[in-house]
């Protein structure tokens, strides 16, 4: 491999209908997906668990998400990941990992 690429993409439902915000003159808005996960066992039992991810999207994505995807709706999320630092209200120190999307495809045949 030539170079290595910060690259991810999932597929997963909303978890919150968007709202943007402008933050230093930039459109925004963040969202939560989920993926959910099935694992069959021996027994035949089956387990879903579901992993949310934390998705930002800025400018004019974020304009067009806003418009047309709400809660529930069914997603695909190309980006990179960043990690964040912050203190929580315990004052601990803490690192998160969210996607910053650079592509946010919207599946309208499936939307709730």
């Amino acid at each position: 491999m030539k170079t290595i690429k910060n690259k991810v993409q999932i597929v997963g439902n909303l978890g919150n209908t968007p709202e943007l915000k402008i933050v230093n003159d930039k459109k925004l808005t963040r969202l939560s997906v989920a993926v959910n996960e099935r694992k069959r066992y021996a027994n035949g039992e089956v387990r879903t668990k579901t992993y949310w991810h934390y998705i930002t999207v800025w400018g004019k994505l974020a304009e067009q998400v806003c418009e047309f995807a709400k809660k529930g709706t069914p997603v695909m999320v190309d980006g990179r990941l960043k990690n964040i630092s912050y203190t929580n209200r315990l004052g601990r120190n803490c690192i998160a990992t969210e996607i910053v999307a650079s592509e946010v495809v919207i599946n309208y045949t499936q939307a709730a």
